[in-house]
């Protein structure tokens, strides 16, 4: 297991906003992001370290750990809409009114960099790896590992039921409008995934699985349970097509699993389970 809720901000998504940060000419007016949570965290404690000006824009389905670890940072706190797409629409107006430069969640170069240094990590941290499964929302985090493996490595991406992005995308040939539900909707659900990752995973994705909800609970819970490993529901789908058997491994197979996030209450499933 990759286990990215140790992660500074308590997701990966520190890899990608300390990349866009660190290789982007920074405007006065500071850095602006829309985000179900992780990625305004992770924004939000980049700003911090470097010193710089933040603003997140977060749904009202964020969950109130990623609320408070956002605010916990320092950044200007803006909660607009139901879903990340009424988020990143208030942060692109915000953007052209302020002049402050967006940090998109995953649809982005700098992004996409900075989620493929997991899988650098990877590659040496486990470099017999034969299968890799990793939780899919916007796309970043699977697109920049699948870029990094680039087929040496089988990368099987895992969403929600009722947050089918790539999936959707892929029957659609493009990134298409899917639906936006689930228990991890704040980490899993942003619409559709991003264009710059899209032709990334028609090359170098083997598969991608759809689990159901109770079965992402499960896993949560089987995280906790089992090795104490707290983890929000997105941070647990990909865990979820193992135990549930959604996918299957050979005898032989080594598979690796990114547990991607833990933004969510002390014990590791309360949160989802009680809304």
């Amino acid at each position: 297991m990759k286990l990215e809720q140790l992660q500074h901000s308590g997701s990966f998504k520190a890899r990608g906003a300390f990349a866009n940060l660190l290789t982007r000419e920074l405007p006065a007016p500071g850095v602006l992001a829309a985000s179900g949570g992780n990625h305004g965290a992770a924004v939000a404690f980049a700003a911090m370290r470097l010193g710089v000006p933040a603003r997140i824009f977060v749904p009202s389905v964020s969950s109130p750990a990623k609320v408070e670890r956002i605010r916990s940072y320092g950044a200007e706190l803006t909660i607009v809409g139901e879903r990340y797409a009424d988020a990143l629409a208030e942060s692109l107006d915000c953007a052209r009114r302020t002049g402050a430069l967006p940090v998109h969640a995953f649809d982005q170069e700098e992004t996409l960099l900075g989620q493929g240094t997991l899988g650098l990590e990877l590659s040496r941290q486990a470099p017999d790896l034969d299968t890799l499964l990793v939780a899919v929302g916007g796309g970043g985090l699977i697109g920049g590992i699948a870029a990094w493996y680039a087929g040496s490595v089988r990368v099987i991406g895992v969403e929600p039921q009722d947050a089918p992005t790539l999936t959707d995308a892929l029957h659609a040939g493009r990134p298409v409008d899917a639906p936006a539900g689930s228990v991890a909707a704040d980490s899993l659900a942003p619409r559709r995934v991003g264009e710059l990752m899209f032709p990334i995973a028609q090359a170098h994705i083997d598969r991608v699985l759809l689990v159901s909800d109770a079965l992402i609970l499960r896993a949560q819970r089987a995280l906790w349970d089992g090795l104490r490993i707290v983890a929000e529901p997105g941070g647990a789908a990909a865990f979820a097509a193992l135990i549930g058997g959604v996918y299957a491994p050979t005898p032989d197979e080594r598979v690796g699993v990114v547990v991607s996030g833990g933004n969510t209450l002390a014990n590791g499933f309360t949160a989802a389970t009680t809304g």
